[in-house]
Order: structure tokens, then C-alpha cells, then sequence
């Protein structure tokens, strides 16, 4: 189908942020359904941008513009990681 391809690149940054921060703590007890709501309520608070190939972007972007788009998924990842535990999904 002509969508296969296509995928919001922010979804590859914010699940590699989440990871990251998860082998930072340790794993940080969190079950498959909080990690579920993070990556949802961090991707809500980002613009999309679809794109067909992540190196589309990459060669697109300025310096500043990657760095912005970074710091924007530190941003939303944290704020998620805050919502959840304060939160806690019920099971």
C-alpha cells in the first residue's frame, strides 16, 4: 500500500529517548502499559513530521534544527516520564 512507507519521524526519536532513559535507570519498573502512555503523551506534545525515510530529514535539517528537534523530544520524554508517575495507569 502506498502508506506502508510513510512514518512520523518523531515516533523513532521518542522510543529511542524512552530506551535511553530506561537503561540510564535501570528499567525504572516500568510495565509495558506506562511505557505505552509515555510514548503516546510525548508524541502528542511533538508537531508531527511524516516523512518516507528518516534520512530524508536528516539531510534537510540544519544543524539548529536538529538540535531544536532534539531537545524538543528530551523535553516531551520528560514531561511524559513526570505525567506517568505521577499518574500511574491502572492495569
Amino acid at each position: 500500500m502506498i502508506l506502508d512507507n510513510i512514518h512520523n519521524h518523531y515516533e523513532s526519536l521518542v522510543y529511542e529517548e524512552i530506551q535511553r532513559r530506561l537503561a540510564a535507570e535501570k528499567g525504572g519498573g516500568f510495565t509495558d502499559n506506562a511505557l505505552e502512555d509515555v510514548a503516546c503523551l510525548a508524541l502528542n506534545h511533538l508537531p508531527a513530521r511524516y516523512v518516507r525515510h528518516s534520512v530524508d530529514i536528516a539531510f534537510y535539517l540544519t544543524p539548529k534544527e536538529r538540535a531544536d528537534m532534539d531537545q524538543q523530544v528530551l523535553d516531551a520524554v520528560a514531561a511524559a516520564f513526570d505525567l506517568v508517575i505521577l499518574h500511574p495507569h491502572q492495569d
